[in-house]
């Protein structure tokens, strides 16, 4: 039988608990948005502004620049992206769905929504994985930071 000195053993031990920790820590890789310089302004404030917690999980580290207008929550994460384009499907006649104030164009994908803000002058944009059932409620805790920064153009219909 082999010994292993008590100090090697201790190294081992903590190598292993900051190696998982790393795993629990890692960036989300989030699609970095170019907005035009309006949609620029009010990314910026409204990012500064968004809440620590998003249906009670935490804010999580994205690898982006610092400024980038992104962010996330949990694992898995919720993710925002802030003056994404149109989404490609929405159309005059598509369906808001308002919750606090803000309305949304929601699109189902295949582990989870993806809702988009319309009538704003940014589209924000959020990606709430299935786990966070019903999705939507992720959208009342970033509807404060929306309606402060992002100014309403046209009323949800």
């Amino acid at each position: 039988m082999t010994r292993v000195a008590p100090a090697v053993r201790g190294l081992a031990v903590l190598t292993g608990a900051v190696l998982a920790l790393a795993g629990c820590t890692a960036e989300v890789a989030v699609d970095v948005p170019s907005p035009g310089p309006e949609a620029a302004a009010v990314c910026s404030a409204l990012v500064a502004d968004l809440p620590e917690r998003v249906v009670g999980q935490p804010t999580r580290d994205v690898a982006a620049d610092p400024g980038a207008p992104v962010a996330a929550w949990g694992t898995p994460p919720i993710t925002l992206r802030c003056g994404v384009p149109a989404p490609a499907a929405l159309e005059p006649t598509s369906q808001c769905y308002e919750v606090d104030g803000v309305g949304w164009f929601a699109e189902q994908g295949t582990d989870g929504w993806l809702f988009t803000t319309i009538g704003r002058t940014a589209f924000v944009e959020v990606g709430v994985p299935s786990r966070y059932a019903p999705e939507a409620d992720a959208l009342v805790d970033l509807a404060p930071a929306v309606r402060t920064h992002d100014p309403l153009q046209t009323p949800c219909v």
